[in-house]
């Protein structure tokens, strides 16, 4: 088993949309921003799916 974590997706830009309540810089929601600390790499890979969706759509 690997011990490497898996990168923030964090730009640096740190503003929420108030529109879409998400990150304009990683596209990340609150609650996804506030747990990334604890989740496992395997949730953490999951947010990184969601935000290529995300921007995808965007």
């Amino acid at each position: 088993m690997s011990s490497t974590t898996v990168p923030s997706p964090c730009t640096g830009v740190c503003r929420i949309d108030p529109t879409t309540a998400q990150c304009q810089g990683c596209q990340r929601t609150l609650s996804e921003i506030e747990a990334w600390s604890t989740l496992s790499n395997s949730q953490k890979l999951m947010v990184w799916r969601l935000l290529r969706q995300r921007r995808s759509v965007s």
